[in-house]
């Protein structure tokens, strides 16, 4: 429902207004008529209505004055002008100078009606605007410190505008002093692995809170969480009065302290101080810089790019030797041998010192040696690193070289279990091949060990092993068996001669089958069919 106000002149006119429509079926409610533009005025400053309907002219203010003045004291009212034949430029003039509309007198109900429809919806939609202004009015009210958040993340990582830098910093209310600054990276070391998602959030909470309690008021609204969980502080101060040594500490305040309160350790990395705020980013990747020198240093430490920056580093480090070795136990499944060569090769590590990306490099060779060999040798690599998991994960979640060794030692003694369930699964098969190849070939005189060693590409002595661990038998036997069994069909159920069945079941000499047969059944050919064809 929105309010209207009536002026005009003629007492009349204001009446057949009012009787003229149904208002409040048409979305207004009449507050009030007045008889000139004074009076007016003061009842729409006092009532405030959505629309004033107007004459021209009226004694002691007219309608165009009257206009001018509403929209100084209510520039939301809407204006809509009464107007006779006589005064129409007047109201053309009106709606060009900002009148929402004009009516000619006499007007009719259908006029008006349709006038009052038009402003309605006017009205309607300016109001659904103004909700939606109040509404993300909240919304960026309820995000102010997300956006806080990501405009100091931008400024720190990726650097800003000077004239936006300072806008936005006065905008989020936030002073970084000056004129040098200092960038302080702080992330947990490793989580324990029982804990739920909910848990390391409130831990990386506490991190976050006791990073902003130690920097004092001073640098308090310039700490942050930055989209990689890492907690950023930037300090502020001149270069040259200990900058550098008040960033590292900090550093070691917090680091203290979380090792103090928390159940998980921290570690800060510190880049270089940082001239002005354009230079801020150069601080920030030198911090992050800092930070991943933890995979070399351990954790609970705190790591300034100056101190990394002086130390003398390995560009170049190479393990073929141990990397043959861990292939070598993974191929026979010698679990301890393995264990040993990752051990070998992370002692040199860390005692060699190589570059950070250099370590990364050689760790990349090691995973891809384990995925490999467990491939080549038919097993699923996705069992050495787990089914949900990428190989190179490893890199990504564990931040030191202990984690990443006690990875990898675990991933080779998957590995080894893999290929030895590969290799089973395989010999398994093989067997259940050679046992098809015999039952498909008893009648060949030439039937060998050699002969079916061949058809599945296998030594005669791993064979002739793994066959008698499968079945039983030896090959030898395992034929003699098949044959016999075959005679005895032969003898049962036709009148073949001794000396055919021979024949076809691999026995060239008739009377050598006859020695294998009573051999194997305690009777001859002829006994044995003899007894067979007995009711």
């Amino acid at each position: 429902m929105y309010d209207i106000l009536i002026v005009d002149d003629e007492a009349s006119v204001r009446e057949m207004i009012v009787e003229l429509v149904d208002w409040n079926g048409r979305g207004f409610n009449c507050v009030g008529h007045s008889e000139n533009g004074m009076d007016a005025l003061e009842a729409a400053i006092r009532l405030r209505p959505d629309v004033v309907l107007t004459d021209i002219c009226m004694p002691f203010m007219d309608g165009l004055e009257l206009a001018r003045r509403l929209s100084d004291e209510l520039p939301r009212c809407r204006v809509v002008f009464l107007t006779g034949h006589d005064d129409f430029e007047y109201a053309r003039q009106a709606v060009r100078l900002g009148a929402e509309d004009y009516l000619m007198k006499p007007m009719t109900a259908a006029e008006l009606c349709a006038l009052l429809d038009r402003l309605r919806q006017q009205l309607d939609e300016e109001r659904y605007r103004l909700e939606d202004m109040d509404r993300l009015r909240r919304q960026l009210n309820e995000s102010f410190p997300v956006l806080r958040e990501r405009f100091l993340e931008r400024l720190v990582i990726a650097g800003v505008r000077k004239g936006e830098a300072e806008e936005r910093l006065a905008y989020f209310g936030i002073d970084l002093g000056g004129p040098d600054y200092v960038v302080l990276a702080v992330d947990p070391d490793r989580f324990d692995d029982r804990l739920g998602a909910e848990d390391r959030e409130l831990l990386r909470f506490a991190v976050y809170n006791i990073v902003q309690e130690l920097t004092g008021a001073e640098a308090a609204p310039a700490v942050f969480q930055s989209r990689e969980e890492r907690v950023l502080a930037v300090l502020s101060g001149d270069a040259s009065r200990d900058l550098e040594a008040r960033a590292q500490h900090l550093a070691e305040q917090i680091r203290d302290a979380a090792e103090r309160y928390l159940p998980i350790t921290v570690t800060s990395g510190i880049g270089r101080p940082a001239c002005g705020l354009r230079d801020l980013p150069r601080s920030y990747a030198e911090a992050a810089t800092a930070l991943e020198y933890r995979l070399l240093l351990g954790g609970n430490r705190v790591i300034g790019i100056s101190d990394m920056e002086g130390r003398e580093s390995a560009l170049y480090f190479e393990s073929a030797q141990e990397e043959k070795k861990l292939v070598t136990a993974i191929r026979t499944g010698n679990a301890s041998e393995a264990e040993a060569a990752i051990s070998e090769t992370f002692a040199r590590l860390r005692g060699a010192f190589p570059t950070v990306e250099r370590c990364r490099i050689q760790i990349q060779k090691w995973i891809m040696a384990i995925v490999q060999t467990v491939a080549e040798l038919g097993g699923d690599e996705s069992e050495a690193f787990g089914h949900q998991a990428h190989p190179f994960d490893i890199l990504s979640s564990c931040k030191t070289l202990d984690e990443i060794e006690r990875r990898l030692t675990e991933a080779a003694r998957r590995a080894i279990a893999a290929v030895s369930a590969a290799r089973t699964d395989f010999c398994r098969l093989q067997m259940l091949n050679a046992e098809a190849f015999i039952r498909e070939r008893y009648g060949d005189p030439e039937l060998s060990l050699k002969t079916i060693c061949r058809h599945l590409h296998m030594s005669t002595s791993y064979f002739s092993a793994e066959f008698k661990r499968h079945t039983g038998k030896t090959f030898v036997e395992y034929v003699t068996a098949e044959r016999i069994a075959k005679a005895k069909e032969l003898l049962k159920l036709t009148d073949a001669k001794t000396y055919e069945i021979a024949a076809k079941v691999g026995y060239k000499d008739p009377h050598y089958f006859s020695l294998i047969f009573k051999k194997a059944t305690g009777e001859t050919p002829k006994e044995h069919r003899q007894k067979a064809a007995m009711p």
